[in-house]
């Protein structure tokens, strides 16, 4: 299908208030931020904007409230996959119908399906709705892997156009890359990959720094395709410490509490989410530090 959404895609964490209800002022507020700072999209209610613990109502309204904010400055990427088929057909239903851009669908986790019910459940929310979809691989948070064949199945289909890799392996990235069409695009899922998923081929990253370095993350992509790739190869280097740091707690915790260190207050995290200890709040302000964003 085509849908060019950029290099740099964030996947934005949701603000809470204190009492853990969703913030929506804040949530356009971010969406807003992110648009003006490098992003070229933005993942709304995707694991790091801590899905499993929002009510279908509370991400359609998420939805809205920043399609409404961004006003098509940057894509917005709705996560409307889940482990039941058919709730995530009714999110996606719901989701294309407040005017977002795209989907993000994750590989259902916890079931344990076969590829070729992995296959059959892309299909189904494929066919229900006319918007490009970026399936999502994370092997280490669904138990599954979806397998290079089946991605490579499943870029048949019209509107499923990119995949958001996050199995960590190269080989694997390497070879959806290789047999399917030119205009099917593999992300990285993990920051710290970026420039080795560049390096055979790939189209960009779905980020968690991109809250906290989106310039110099943007500068690193653009130095490798005007290739100028020792110069990429030294940002990667040099960001590998903050994309690292973002991960010394569970995703989001270290993320959003990089935000609220930054005056960027997006609240705490629902459980069984816990807040950082002291500690890793200490090792992270020294990351930011050295990193010169705080």
């Amino acid at each position: 299908m085509g849908k060019d959404f950029g290099r740099l895609i964030t996947a934005m964490v949701t603000p809470f208030n204190e009492d853990l209800e969703v913030n929506y002022d804040r949530a356009g507020a971010l969406a807003t931020y992110l648009a003006d700072n490098g992003s070229d999209s933005i993942v709304v209610a995707g694991t790091t904007g801590e899905s499993p613990t929002l009510t279908v109502d509370e991400k359609i309204q998420l939805f809205k409230t920043v399609v409404d904010a961004v006003k098509g400055k940057v894509n917005v990427i709705a996560g409307t996959g889940s482990n039941s088929t058919r709730q995530s057909i009714e999110i996606t239903r719901r989701a294309e119908e407040v005017g977002v851009d795209g989907l993000m669908l994750v590989v259902p986790y916890y079931n344990k399906p076969p590829q070729d019910g992995l296959y059959q459940h892309f299909k189904e929310i494929a066919s229900s709705t006319s918007l490009p979809i970026m399936l999502y691989n994370v092997p280490g948070r669904t138990s599954v892997n979806l397998a290079a064949q089946t991605t490579i199945r499943l870029a048949e289909i019209e509107n499923i156009f990119s995949i958001k890799e996050a199995s960590g392996d190269l080989e694997q990235v390497s070879q959806i890359i290789r047999e399917t069409p030119d205009d099917f695009l593999v992300y990285s899922g993990d920051d710290s990959m970026t420039m080795p998923t560049l390096s055979v081929g790939g189209q960009g990253v779905v980020s968690v720094s991109g809250h906290i370095i989106p310039k110099q993350i943007k500068s690193m992509i653009d130095a490798f395709f005007n290739g100028d790739v020792i110069k990429a190869a030294q940002y990667h280097g040099e960001l590998m410490t903050v994309f690292k740091g973002m991960f010394i707690s569970t995703n989001p915790v270290p993320v959003k509490t990089s935000l609220n260190l930054l005056g960027l207050k997006v609240g705490p995290v629902r459980l069984p989410l816990v807040e950082m200890t002291e500690e890793q709040v200490n090792s992270l302000e020294n990351i930011l530090k050295k990193a010169g964003v705080l």
